[in-house]
């Protein structure tokens, strides 16, 4: 059995907060700092009890959004092409910049005024890499991260977040465009990697992606396919998960996935989440691949 996810980079939901609104999910209930941190740290021990490696640092001091590690950069082997984020969280980049080197990781800068949102928006199936851009990353930034990795990109787009006249939002926040599913790793998540006599497993939500990326995820034939409804996706963050190929850690709240997932022959772990996800992230936003 080929796992994936077997280490992991994870920070603390102590400076966790929802001030700056830089994505649809957040809203005016009052964040619970105390039963945020719970989950944080529930998720660590469910992580830690599937065989993962946790490594754990402390979260930036002057940042909302640095219980997001995912979003800090894309890791493969001793290599780290760091990401360039909002301006909510651009103190986050110098200190994952340290926190990589100081893991010995080898880290890459993108070309200047690319946006890039790390593995939140980049996804590797063994040499896949599925990428969405238009929101929180560019397209270039995403074709540098693959070949500065040698991963096969499949490149891809969600739906943009409509006013009620159709027209695309603009973050005020951030002053980037948005999407419910502002990060690939809302619509689709990697479940199984390829191996020399099998193909890969994803699961995705079709009505996630505009039309020429639906069409692209239907024909492509490098990988089994799960698909998810829309409501677990948005509603439930189903998509936004960690496997390690046997194990999956996942929403409480997306029973279809689930029952899916277990007609594979995977075990199912879901922690309760109601606080983490004020943010805008869940459980796989909090933790950053590392191997």
């Amino acid at each position: 059995m080929t796992l994936i996810n077997r280490s992991v980079l994870m920070s603390d939901a102590r400076h966790f907060s929802t001030e700056q609104p830089i994505n649809p999910y957040y809203h005016d209930d009052p964040l619970d700092g105390t039963k945020a941190n719970a989950e944080h740290a529930a998720v660590h021990d469910l992580l830690t009890q599937a065989g993962i490696t946790v490594t754990q640092v402390a979260s930036p001091n002057d940042s909302q959004d640095g219980v997001y590690t995912a979003n800090w950069a894309l890791v493969r082997g001793k290599t780290a092409v760091l990401a360039c984020l909002p301006n909510a969280r651009k103190a986050e980049e110098a200190y994952a910049e340290k926190v990589l080197h100081n893991l010995g990781l080898t880290v890459v800068h993108i070309p200047d005024n690319l946006k890039f949102s790390g593995q939140g928006d980049a996804l590797a199936c063994g040499n896949y890499l599925f990428c969405g851009s238009g929101y929180r990353s560019d397209e270039a930034a995403q074709a540098f991260a693959a070949d500065a990795l040698g991963y096969e990109r499949i490149q891809l787009q969600t739906i943009p977040q409509v006013d009620t006249s159709g027209i695309p939002v603009i973050n005020a926040a951030s002053g980037w465009a948005d999407s419910f599913f502002y990060d690939i790793d809302l619509a689709l998540a990697v479940i199984k990697p390829p191996t020399a006599t099998t193909k890969g497993l994803i699961a995705y939500c079709p009505e996630a992606f505009v039309p020429a990326s639906r069409h692209i995820l239907e024909q492509f034939d490098g990988v089994d396919k799960i698909t998810v409804s829309l409501q677990e996706a948005q509603e439930a963050f189903a998509t936004n998960l960690v496997s390690t190929g046997q194990t999956v850690i996942m929403s409480a709240n997306a029973p279809h996935l689930t029952r899916d997932l277990q007609s594979y022959g995977l075990k199912v772990v879901s922690p309760v989440i109601t606080e983490l996800l004020k943010g805008g992230g869940y459980i796989r936003c909090v933790t950053l691949t590392l191997d």
